[in-house]
């Protein structure tokens, strides 16, 4: 762990919102932490309601993240990064597990932990997928066996995941891939994550999201997926989780794209998942800083440039661009096998994590 020092002309953080408010009527403050426990415990006439919308805001300190989200953290501020594998490292055994348990390839889920544990991650990420029951919520006994598993390993559980759908003109659609959304709060609640991964990504392949959309322009569409997650934000604030919005490639390519669709949902509940694998530019580290500030979660690729035989990711430059925007929380891994034949997805993923631990510690 290391100590960041005050340095000429840094920025401080100050109250404020991203972007324009969404009616008249409401604001999203955001306020430091010490002030606004001050104000919970000066206001006995907080109707419950309130309270428990306001109380999100804890949650945003607990997490480290920035009094103003598109400001750097004060200086001086204690640096604390810690290390995460996203479950989907291991799609390929995982979803052979689902559909044969006895395959010599099947991992479950409890061999996934004690891995992850083994391999000297502090946390899990558990991508929804790969509970038997997705796309619907699982039962409350298979939760907290999960959950007591990981707690039994010494393991952290940093988020979850599931698949939604948000650019189609299907309304139908788009309102099941909210619902889901809705019920995998749920389950991270249960799970004690705090944060779910989203798609603004079309997810019907081959298709793309102009195609889905039926043509609609970016704008229109741009505004069904921040209308979509604001009512989804809204929802997971009240139960103290946040909503992280992925880059894939699709409807997101740019930190530019990140960055001005979160402004248009313009909820503290809703930021950013920087996948750094899957920003479609020359220079991928420039976007991952545009969105690296409105971040609650990431997403470490192996390369930045989403192929195979590509330089490889450099941690250091990770590790700095998270510093600089003043995040602190969890930096997880994913390492996928890319069309390669006979890859090494364990000695993959354990040589990434000793890279990863390496720049945090410097």
């Amino acid at each position: 762990m290391s100590t960041r020092h005050p340095s000429p002309g840094a920025a401080t953080s100050h109250p404020g919102m991203i972007g324009p408010t969404p009616t008249p009527n409401r604001t999203f403050t955001l306020l430091p932490l010490l002030t606004f426990a001050h104000c919970l415990c000066m206001s006995s006439a907080t109707p419950r309601r309130d309270f428990l919308k306001q109380s999100a805001w804890l949650s945003l300190a607990a997490l480290g993240l920035s009094a103003r989200a598109a400001e750097p953290a004060p200086a001086g501020k204690i640096s604390r990064l810690r290390t995460s594998l996203n479950a989907y490292s291991f799609y390929v055994e995982l979803n052979q597990g689902l559909k044969d348990p006895k395959h010599p390839k099947a991992m479950t889920l409890s061999q996934l932990l004690n891995f992850t544990a083994e391999a000297g991650f502090d946390a899990i990420d558990l991508t929804g997928y790969f509970f038997a029951s997705y796309p619907k919520a699982p039962t409350d006994a298979e939760i907290f066996a999960i959950k007591h598993e990981a707690f039994r390993l010494g393991l952290e559980i940093s988020g979850s995941g599931v698949k939604n759908e948000v650019t189609t003109a299907d309304q139908a659609l788009r309102v099941e891939g909210k619902q889901r959304i809705k019920d995998w709060v749920e389950v991270c609640v249960k799970l004690g994550a705090p944060v779910l991964r989203v798609f603004a990504d079309t997810n019907i392949p081959p298709h793309k999201w102009q195609v889905v959309s039926g043509g609609a322009s970016r704008d229109v569409v741009e505004g069904w997926i921040a209308d979509d997650f604001r009512e989804c934000a809204e929802f997971a604030a009240a139960r103290g989780i946040f909503i992280g919005v992925q880059n894939h490639g699709d409807f997101l390519t740019t930190g530019v794209e990140h960055v001005s669709l979160l402004k248009r949902v313009n909820h503290p509940n809703c930021r950013a998942i920087v996948d750094s694998g899957k920003y479609l530019t020359d220079d991928p580290y420039v976007d991952m800083a545009l969105a690296a500030p409105y971040a609650v979660n990431w997403q470490v690729k192996e390369t930045p440039f989403g192929k195979p035989n590509k330089p490889l990711t450099d941690m250091r430059k990770i590790v700095k661009i998270a510093r600089d925007a003043g995040y602190n929380g969890y930096l997880p891994i994913e390492s996928l096998p890319m069309g390669r034949k006979d890859y090494d997805t364990p000695g993959e993923l354990r040589r990434m994590l000793k890279e990863l631990k390496a720049a945090i510690a410097e």
